[in-house]
């Protein structure tokens, strides 16, 4: 029996992979969130791990109000910079497997093809800056048996998110405006969920590495949000605007597809497309909204 701790447990991603945990009776896994273990307390962590006698971390904990972290950059770092500093540390001195999970938001959007592992990071707004920190952090401890995924456009049927927002939306207003002019990829926090679930046992790498996970295919987030009206069969028009139109603290990357043939080549993984995983969600998400 492999004992896995997951942090961050009561969001998106966490949620889905407490959904999956009876499909992996191999995995005794230990939810927290950080009302019941603060991942930023060294000696909290590391007495939780060392009494559990835990054997893989995942990390789902993060902050990610990518606009409020402008004015939030301290607290943005602490959770994602210092908190996976410190799990990082756990993990060599433990000999743990440790899963991370990052941001597309690490790159700046001017790649015309998706980002591959290798590519530059540039972040473009303080959330995206406390990511690669954290990123840098494990990079340098390095401990065996680790990997960052980054991913992209997480949604799922829990917490808040652009599908849920646009279906409630839908529900109010007749039509709604959305940014045309971001391109990336839509991702089902349900298929990255399973996919960590699958690899955890078959982890064996000398030090860190780092992956891509994202639903196969892109769109723009006015095709998002058009796909989740075409599925719900909603009447509600969108109407494409530009991401000067639609002003935000934070800037966003205008490109950020992200290349995942390296984590599904290196553990035969099956990648849904964006389109497929989306229409799962949505009929889910349909009796609620």
């Amino acid at each position: 029996m492999i004992k896995v701790l997951v942090t961050g447990a009561n969001g998106q991603l966490g949620l889905e992979l407490a959904v999956l945990e009876h499909k992996f009776p191999n995995l005794n896994i230990f939810f927290t969130d950080k009302n019941t273990l603060n991942i930023v307390d060294f000696e909290a962590m590391e007495s939780y791990i060392s009494t559990n006698k835990i054997d893989v971390i995942v990390n789902c904990a993060a902050y990610t109000q990518v606009d409020k972290a402008e004015d939030e950059s301290k607290i943005a770092d602490k959770v994602n910079h210092l908190a996976v500093k410190n799990l990082g540390l756990i993990a060599k001195m433990h000999q743990l497997k440790l899963i991370h999970i990052s941001t597309d938001y690490v790159f700046d959007g001017n790649s015309s093809i998706p980002y591959a592992e290798t590519d530059a990071a540039n972040p473009q707004n303080a959330y995206g800056i406390s990511k690669l920190n954290g990123e840098k952090a494990l990079l340098k401890i390095d401990p065996k048996n680790s990997m960052i995924i980054r991913t992209s456009w997480l949604y799922s049927e829990f917490g808040s998110n652009f599908a849920k927002t646009m279906l409630r939306m839908s529900a109010e207003k007749e039509q709604i405006k959305v940014v045309s002019d971001q391109i990336g990829s839509p991702t089902y926090a349900r298929d990255l969920a399973l996919a960590i679930l699958q690899i955890i046992p078959a982890i064996n790498n000398e030090g860190i590495q780092i992956y891509h996970y994202a639903n196969k295919g892109q769109c723009s987030w006015f095709q998002f949000a058009e796909a989740i009206m075409k599925i719900a069969q909603r009447n509600c028009l969108i109407l494409p605007i530009t991401s000067a139109e639609f002003k935000t603290k934070a800037k966003r990357p205008k490109y950020s597809l992200l290349n995942s043939d390296k984590i599904q080549n290196t553990f035969n993984l099956e990648i849904p497309n964006w389109e497929d995983a989306l229409r799962e969600c949505v009929l889910k998400l349909e009796v609620k909204y």
